[in-house]
């Protein structure tokens, strides 16, 4: 028979630890399921500035920092790939797995989101070869090279920052003729003496030699001209895409695949709830997660006492 939960959390990054902590101080009996190591993204980040309490962190340490916390109260943790949510003739939640099946009251989406593709040629092949999506994953590799960093936004100017620490020279390419990113990275970006700017440009193919990157296609897009430059790699930052496709039967999503949720970070279906960057929303950092983890942590505490008192009302009258 499934583990029978108060509540299941899903992913386990800052929001879903958070919630853990709120749920299980509540009393309830809580898990924690994810895919990877606890932390989520801030495993792949080298300083967090901008988190309450903390000039700097580096992520990994925040990360075991908020496990500690997550845990203090009982919540437990298991590893996991959630393939589906299904609610059962009795109310609960049924949450299967790749390895397990576990029942639940209630159930908090905290997985997050993925870096999306480029979706260009060579990019799937050398993945792990010269295409990167962590800078402090595999930036290492590439000291005293020439790698190119893509995106406009905060991940892309801040990791090309923290590569221009190691590499001998990084070129950000960007489709538009401005940055997105906050002004305080752009200025950390731009005093860089080993980081230049290619503007209103495109990568249309990565190349290689069958073994890593050596160079990039590019597309001018103001010129309207293709040429290509020799490269040891490319670190890739153009988005994000919601990781929502175990509630992809719910209606729970949007048109894009983010989950829709109301101010108690509740969905359109009882139980269900969902918080950070996997919810529909505008900003999303790790201190948006967290304050939805609160909320969405007390509300399946509330939650759990109405339906714990409805299941007791309903045998009573059976």
């Amino acid at each position: 028979m499934a583990k029978k939960y108060d509540t299941i959390i899903i992913g386990a990054g800052p929001g879903g630890m958070t919630a853990a902590t709120y749920a299980s101080r509540a009393n309830l009996s809580v898990l924690m399921l994810d895919r990877g190591i606890y932390g989520g993204q801030m495993n792949n980040t080298a300083e967090i500035e901008n988190y309450p309490g903390f000039s700097s962190v580096m992520g990994a340490d925040l990360a075991e920092k908020m496990y500690a916390s997550a845990t203090q109260f009982g919540a437990e943790y298991a590893f996991g790939t959630v393939e589906n949510l299904e609610r059962q003739a009795d109310q609960t939640w049924l949450v299967t797995t790749d390895m397990d099946q576990y029942q639940a009251n209630s159930v908090i989406v905290a997985t997050g989101a993925a870096y999306k593709k480029l979706g260009v040629p060579g990019e799937d092949e050398y993945a792990g070869r010269g295409v990167s999506y962590c800078a402090v994953c595999d930036g290492a590799f590439f000291r005293n090279q020439h790698v190119y960093v893509v995106g406009g936004g905060d991940s892309a100017v801040e990791e090309a920052v923290y590569l221009a620490g190691m590499a001998e020279q990084v070129t950000l390419i960007h489709r538009h003729a401005t940055l997105s990113a906050q002004q305080i990275l752009q200025k950390r970006a731009f005093d860089a003496k080993n980081l230049d700017f290619i503007w209103n440009t495109e990568v249309q193919e990565i190349l290689g030699d069958g073994q890593a990157v050596t160079a990039l296609r590019l597309h001018d897009k103001e010129n309207k001209r293709d040429y290509e430059v020799a490269a040891a790699g490319i670190f890739i930052y153009v988005g994000l895409l919601p990781v929502s496709d175990m509630v992809a039967g719910l209606d729970v999503r949007d048109e894009r695949g983010w989950i829709v949720t109301d101010e108690t970070m509740a969905t359109k279906q009882p139980g269900l709830y969902a918080l950070g960057d996997v919810r529909q929303k505008a900003l999303r950092q790790i201190t948006t997660a967290v304050g939805d983890a609160a909320i969405a942590g007390q509300n399946a505490y509330a939650y759990n006492e109405a339906f714990k008192t409805d299941t007791l009302t309903q045998e009573i009258q059976g």
